[in-house]
């Protein structure tokens, strides 16, 4: 029997170091995960992120954010980064030119418009192409935009053109009136729609295919890597893919029951409000 004095030698730490380093890629979701409860992020977190960039790690967003919002806010922190968002049909670079695009099948993209138009507790959200379209006023949802300027403007059903649209969603302040849509959705498109959600009140909907993950792979392949070498952190459903696909994947202590279940063998840290994903970098690389 081995007994462990609780003492770390120099050369066990030596080779956890080694073993992080090995991640030289590392995409963290926003909402829920990186940013602060309040949706923005502490100083600790843009210091954390300058220095890691400059260490020469490749640091990725990976959202289901609008790529308008996210440049704004990676331009303000003066950094060079990937950018993964509306859960992966959109891929930017580290200058800002779009690199891949999924849509949403025209016919989806439409029918979704207007599905739950009539019901009075859920609020239907488009982004297309550099757009972003609500089908009533939802002053709250402005809350989500602290680090950056992104507004919304009307649609009806049947008047807005369905192409270009990287994913519909639809949020609602009860969560269990979002699961018969999830399944309904689910049951009559199958696998042309990835369906998910990045909180209990925010049900997401993509062209089947797309997801952070698979937008990380192209992405380390783009930067010379494979998925081994990417480390993800995340706490939404729409999370799962990634975290489950890359090297090593972090789930917040906050993330989605749902998710934890999914992936029991995935390691649970700290979550945003305690600034758990700053503090594990530099744990990782900057100590």
């Amino acid at each position: 029997m081995i007994f462990s004095t609780g003492i770390t030698h120099p050369a066990e730490t030596a080779l956890q170091r080694f073993k992080f380093l090995m991640y030289q890629v590392v995409a963290s979701d926003l909402d829920g995960t990186l940013l602060s409860p309040d949706h923005t992020l502490s100083p600790y977190a843009k210091e954390t992120l300058k220095l890691l960039t400059a260490r020469g790690i490749n640091f990725v967003f990976a959202t289901g954010r609008h790529h308008v919002d996210v440049g704004q806010i990676r331009d303000n922190l003066e950094i060079k980064s990937y950018m993964i968002t509306s859960n992966g049909a959109r891929v930017h670079d580290l200058d800002g030119n779009l690199i891949f695009a999924h849509n949403l099948d025209r016919d989806i993209a439409s029918d979704l418009f207007g599905v739950v138009n009539d019901n009075p507790d859920i609020i239907t959200n488009v982004y297309r192409d550099d757009e972003w379209f609500m089908n009533r006023h939802r002053p709250e949802e402005m809350r989500f935009f602290k680090e950056a300027v992104f507004n919304y403007a009307l649609y009806e059903p049947g008047l807005l053109e369905p192409e270009g649209v990287s994913k519909v969603f639809f949020t609602c302040d009860s969560h269990e009136k979002l699961l018969p849509l999830e399944q309904a959705i689910n049951a009559r498109w199958g696998d042309r729609v990835n369906v998910s959600f990045s909180t209990l009140t925010c049900l997401e909907v993509m062209a089947g295919g797309v997801s952070k993950g698979h937008a990380l792979e192209a992405v380390a392949k783009k930067l010379g890597y494979s998925l081994q070498d990417c480390i993800a952190f995340g706490d939404g459903m729409n999370d799962a893919e990634m975290l489950s696909m890359a090297g090593k994947g972090c789930i917040m202590g906050s993330a989605h029951q749902r998710l934890k279940d999914l992936h029991p063998e995935l390691e649970v840290i700290g979550t945003n409000a305690e600034d758990a994903v700053p503090h594990y970098l530099r744990k990782l690389y900057l100590s």
